[in-house]
């Protein structure tokens, strides 16, 4: 990746980037404000990277989520097929708002709630499973299965159903580039499971969110079944995959910080609120959705012309000493309101209740089941996935 900004600015390759990301986020946030740069994919795009203008961009209506507001050539995120497109990710208001009402009436505190126990319940069977092992890959034996699971049990996915479920998302969030035809082939094939299990909550609707939203109205409004596709196929994609590297960072985060661990363990009540510093930390999404201004948008005192893509750092704004001090440490005990790692604005993750509770669960029943829980091997030996979009470990293996 090289960046060019008025003044002096560091040059910076892909590698580099995402060998060590938090160090290179530092030398840019330290540079400027904001930075003109080519991705990995070697497309155009503006990062911004301290913790006030990152804040304040996720909720100004200038910066736009439709693609439709993009430039040629310029960054666009995912490529979906229409009938998963039109979710939250890809909409402002009105459109935005009329979903999201719609969405919230379904997606209750009640029905999060109701998933506390199955959640514990699924957390157990799958370390009971592992334990007579003695060692792991926690993500495959652990921090994949469970929100899968959940996220099923949520939609309401018959469990016949959720093997093929679970192998369509990994080759759509995880695709093999040597097999590029395996993330579309699971595309069309989670197409048409969606469509039939839509029909199927129509015909004979169940106590589930899908059943909910199949039902849900405002008046005369409804969601329409593109609408209700895409509403799923969001609700599997962002609540599986980053819950997976939320759960698996915040161990890894936790086993090389012993003085952290021992302090949680002596006090569990505290993992509530100790997953929001863990998700600062070394969140699962480095950077939000992307965003397109709809006319000359000027953000820390760089203007960007409209119709140009604009990725927002949440990474380097949760490290910007301006915000928190000592951004580097894990401090179980800080106070990390403000944090962005849902969001901030009228984008705020709807998901975000799930998401705690899931980490705060897996993490719990993690440390409660194995006290001597500790990685397999050193911590140097741990590998990032090469990824911008997510910050994701390869494998975590530990030893119980």
């Amino acid at each position: 990746m090289s960046t060019t900004t008025p003044g002096q600015t560091p040059s910076v390759d892909t590698e580099e980037l995402l060998a060590d990301p938090y160090a290179v986020y530092a030398r840019l946030r330290e540079a400027g404000p904001v930075h003109r740069f080519t991705g990995t994919d070697g497309l155009p795009a503006w990062l911004v990277t301290r913790y006030d203008d990152v804040r304040h961009a996720l909720a100004d209506p200038r910066l736009s989520l439709d693609k439709s507001r993009a430039k040629p050539g310029g960054y666009r995120g995912l490529a979906l097929p229409p009938a998963l497109d039109a979710n939250l990710l890809n909409m402002d208001p009105p459109d935005h708002t009329r979903i999201r009402r719609l969405v919230v009436k379904a997606f209750t505190p009640r029905r999060i709630a109701a998933l506390r126990e199955p959640v514990r319940r699924t957390a157990h069977t799958l370390l009971d499973a592992v334990e007579p092992l003695g060692r792991a890959d926690l993500i495959a034996a652990y921090a994949a299965p469970l929100p899968i699971t959940v996220i099923c049990e949520l939609l309401g996915v018959a469990e016949a159903d959720r093997p093929d479920f679970r192998n369509w998302t990994d080759a759509i969030v995880i695709p093999d580039p040597a097999r590029p035809e395996r993330a579309k082939d699971a595309v069309r094939a989670l197409i048409g499971f969606l469509a039939r299990l839509l029909a199927a909550k129509r015909a004979d609707p169940a106590d589930d969110l899908l059943s909910d939203l199949v039902a849900v109205r405002d008046d005369e409004d409804r969601l329409s079944e593109d609408e209700l596709m895409s509403l799923a196929f969001l609700i599997l994609f962002a609540g599986y995959e980053n819950t997976v590297h939320l759960i698996a960072n915040a161990t890894l985060a936790l086993l090389t910080h012993p003085g952290q661990l021992a302090e949680i363990r002596a006090e569990p009540g505290r993992l509530a609120d100790a997953v929001w510093e863990l998700a600062r930390y070394d969140g699962p999404v480095p950077l939000a959705i992307r965003r397109f201004p709809v006319e000359d948008v000027t953000i820390g005192g760089v203007t960007v012309p409209a119709g140009e893509t604009v990725l927002l750092s949440l990474a380097a704004a949760h490290r910007d000493p301006r915000r928190f001090a000592d951004p580097d440490t894990l401090d179980l005990g800080r106070d990390v309101t403000g944090h962005l790692a849902l969001g901030h604005g009228i984008h705020y993750c709807l998901g975000a209740p799930l998401a705690r509770l899931e980490a705060e669960i897996a993490l719990s029943v993690l440390l409660e089941r194995f006290p001597r829980l500790a990685l397999d091997g050193s911590p140097d030996e741990v590998e990032w996935r090469p990824s911008m979009r997510s910050r994701g470990l390869r494998a975590l293996p530990v030893q119980f």
